[in-house]
């Protein structure tokens, strides 16, 4: 009772303290709805409040607009929707106006409109217009940040004028989630961003340097016997694709639907029935040759879109859904596997996710993957078998995570997959705490989990702690953070954890300008410093330290210097790949890189970058690592961006694990010559914000040339030139060679049509080509000649989505019925 009490009486306070200065615009209902066409000559707009004096907030505080440069914002609503118009004030040829695809800001100036129905400053729904008439929304939560991946189905439209732009928006309500409210107070936010100088503005006031940036919202009113739409959606899709392989053509045909669902007023259901990803982009696959997995971004819209309920303790890696198998197959000495699948087949998948107006979000996530064969071939008589590989498998999430005092939580989180038979079932649960003081300048967090999995043979708990505490506003800001997790801790069936067994101390120290001075609009200066150690058993690992600098100049270029250095002995206990039995040293590694972003908005830019590292010990003074990156912009006129991009990266004398070996009474290290080249190429060309036509190309690069002298990895982390083993006899098999060329080519041009709100059309033509051997002395030109020897797919799709809201077709029977 106490506690409650307590949390009653800061929120009032909070409240209090915050509710003196905001702004109040007082909606009025109309009859008749505006046209959204960018021309304010309807009746509604001549009544409605005029919201204007927006005040600056970036790159100078506090500052007022001039005359030439206001905005006047007015609204209304009816009973399907809340209608927004803006007049932005700008000299004509200072608008910026680059044509992008949805969600991409580009090169072009903004209106942003930001609600909170709950007016817990917390749990934001954004949607801007660009002066292209582009379109973006997101969900944004303190926690989360802005999440672009969310999308909802809204109307607007841009007309340019002699002294500015006009903005017309409608908001449907089906696009905001709130209870059925007679007469609410929302929060409400008008933002504004003029692409050419960068200049930000607001409604109401932000104060950058401390809290969450929902505390600075206004409050909306006049909102009268709200009532929350059917909201429920669908989207019906088709696609078809014709690919073609070393003379085989493959042709497949398939439909689906997905849908949104409104369970209650602010929980929502979105489901994935017979889910096609066919049209999901390429991977930048690396040539790995370290002890973790790559990770890879999500592609797939429907694991992109609204997870920010799932996303918390980093406890959810949607690309274990679909991945590989989970087992390889047992085989005989005289069998083979013919070819190990990729991936596995999702069937279905669901997400129930929202906020009540008490600030109780609740999540639900549930993805069912099929069962999944490989064909095993004996090699002497060429008959085959089958072996399953992946059973039919259960993902499952469960949050609840209660938000107070407009800038606080406490989430409670469990994952868990559940795989058919005698295949492994694993399970994750977090509680985690975010609190943040009154005045929002002292931050402290807490995250416990615990992990069970289950395999054939027993069953096995682990642990991880988290925890730390910080100043969190203001010019100069520090913080100290724990993190613990023990051998056994293990989210990586659902999740993704590079490493486990750790007890890692760090400590933070930053300081920041707000406001511009004589040189710098931004400028942030950071240095961190980080303590490991095993936490069983409990050793020294390793220590480093480094800092970051990055400024903007009054010309809106950006460049930084970074650098680390590992102080000391580092042990390494995963490079060797026997659990934690042994560990590599290395000592006095440093590194340095300097990079440079120039001004976007003119019609050439570049970012580059340049770097250097290397270990300052006598037995390594042959390593060099250096880099560097040029990827040069050109923005032709405001349809067509290219971007083109090369990275390199060189290794001399690196040592490591020998991969592939077959030596198990010896752990050999080799010293190898590493070298990695990547070239891309990226375009647009957008003939309107609803059609564009883009191409994504990557050629990755890397080769890896070992000495012919192997080491042996001695008990005491050393290594010692081995008298018997060379890169030619470290494998049984007399044509195995650790050298490697790896080469990978990825291309995609795709046009996409948006042909009514929500609807979309994508046609994609894509190319691949794969190649690996032993050939890692060729010349870069020699190894594409090699690239192009090797078999093309190619692969033509198109895709139709088309959405539909219950509500219209509600209207369309009921006039038949009239």
């Amino acid at each position: 009772m106490k506690l409650l009490f307590t949390s009653l009486f800061s929120i009032f306070l909070l409240v209090f303290s915050y509710s003196q200065d905001k702004k109040t615009y007082t909606i009025k209902r109309t009859e008749i709805a505006p046209k959204i066409d960018g021309i304010l000559d309807d009746i509604e707009w001549k009544d409605a409040q005029i919201a204007t004096n927006f005040t600056e907030f970036r790159p100078n505080l506090g500052d007022l607009p001039a005359n030439n440069k206001k905005t006047k914002v007015m609204m209304t609503y009816d009973d399907s929707g809340i209608y927004v118009a803006a007049y932005c004030y700008d000299n004509p040829e200072d608008i910026m106006t680059q044509f992008t695809q949805r969600d991409n800001f580009g090169q072009s100036d903004f209106f942003g409109i930001i609600f909170n129905p709950n007016n817990d400053a917390q749990n934001n729904t954004e949607f801007f217009v660009f002066s292209s008439g582009t379109q973006a929304d997101a969900v944004e939560s303190p926690n989360n940040g802005e999440d672009f991946g969310w999308n909802a189905v809204w109307e607007s439209s841009v007309k340019m004028q002699n002294d500015g732009w006009i903005v017309e928006v409608k908001i449907p309500y089906r696009a905001l989630r709130f209870t059925q409210q007679d007469n609410p107070t929302w929060g409400i936010q008008f933002h504004r961003h003029f692409r050419k100088t960068r200049e930000q503005m607001t409604w109401n006031p932000v104060d950058p340097t401390k809290g969450n940036i929902g505390l600075y919202h206004a409050e909306l009113k006049g909102l009268k016997q709200l009532k929350p739409p059917t909201r429920l959606s669908f989207f019906p899709y088709a696609s078809a694709l014709v690919s073609t392989y070393d003379n085989e053509t493959e042709t497949d045909f398939a439909a689906g639907m997905d849908l949104k669902y409104g369970i209650t007023e602010n929980i929502t259901l979105d489901a994935t029935l017979i889910p096609d990803f066919s049209q999901a982009g390429f991977d930048n696959v690396i040539l790995n040759l370290g002890p973790f997995e790559q990770q890879f971004s999500e592609r797939r819209q429907f694991f992109t879109e609204g997870i920010d309920l799932f996303s918390k303790g980093n406890l959810f890696y949607s690309r274990r859904i679909g991945d590989r198998p989970s087992r390889f197959p047992d085989l005989d000495e005289d069998e083979s596997v013919v070819e190990f699948p990729e991936k596995v087949q999702l069937l279905n998948a669901i997400k129930v996710s929202g906020r009540t107006k008490n600030g109780l979000g609740i999540g639900f996530f549930n993805a069912i993957t099929e069962k999944t064969y490989v064909d095993i071939e004996n090699n002497n008589n060429n008959t085959r078998r089958e072996a399953l590989v992946e059973p039919l498998a259960n993902y499952n999430i469960m949050v609840l995570d209660q938000q107070f005092n407009k800038n606080s939580s406490v989430t409670l989180i469990n994952t868990n997959v559940t795989r058919n038979g005698d295949f492994r079932d694993a399970n994750v649960t977090g509680f985690l705490t975010n609190l943040v003081n009154k005045k929002n300048t002292v931050g402290v967090y807490t995250n416990a989990k615990m992990s069970t999995f289950n395999d054939v043979a027993f069953k096995e708990n682990g642990y991880a702690l988290e925890a730390g505490i910080g100043k969190i506003s203001g010019k100069y800001r520090v913080s100290l953070d724990y993190n613990y997790a023990d051998k056994n801790y293990d989210p990586n069936d659902l999740g993704i954890l590079f490493r486990n067994n750790y007890s890692n101390f760090s400590a933070d120290a930053s300081y920041r300008i707000f406001e511009p001075t004589k040189r710098f609009n931004n400028m942030y200066i950071g240095t961190w410093f980080n303590y490991n150690r095993l936490a069983n058993p409990s050793t020294y690992t390793g220590k480093n330290v480094g800092f970051n600098f990055n400024a903007t100049n009054k010309k809106l270029h950006t460049f930084g210097i970074n650098s680390n250095w590992n102080i000391g002995k580092q042990y390494d206990y995963f490079e060797p790949r026997n659990g934690f039995d042994s560990y590599f040293i290395t000592k006095n590694y440093a590194q340095s890189n300097i990079w440079i972003s120039s001004n976007y908005n003119n019609f050439f830019a570049l970012d580059a970058n340049v770097g250097y590292g290397r270990f300052f010990d006598d037995e390594r003074s042959n390593f060099n690592n250096y880099w560097f990156g040029i990827n040069p912009r050109f923005k032709f006129n405001d349809k067509f961006l290219l971007l083109l991009g090369l990275e390199y990266d060189n290794y001399t004398a690196d040592r490591g694990f020998v991969n592939g070996q077959e030596i198990y009474d010896r752990i050999i290290f080799g010293q190898r010559d590493r070298l990695q080249i990547i070239s891309s190429i990226s375009g647009s060309y957008n003939f309107n914000p609803l059609n564009a036509l883009t191409l994504s190309f990557r050629n990755y690069m890397s080769t890896v040339t070992y000495d012919n002298q192997m080491y042996v990895l001695n008990s005491n982390g050393y290594l010692n030139p081995s008298n018997v083993y060379t890169k030619n006899n470290i494998n049984s098999d007399p044509n195995f060679s650790p050298d490697i060329n790896f080469n990978t080519w990825n291309l995609d041009l795709s046009y996409t049509w948006q042909f009514a709100p929500g609807s979309q059309l994508t046609a994609l033509y894509r190319n691949q080509i794969f190649n690996q051997n032993s050939n890692s002395e060729a010349s870069y030109l020699e190894t594409l000649e090699e690239l192009f020897k090797e078999k093309q797919r190619n692969t033509f799709s198109l895709r139709m989505v088309y959405f539909i809201d219950y509500n219209d077709l509600k209207k369309v029977f009921k006039s038949k019925t009239i």
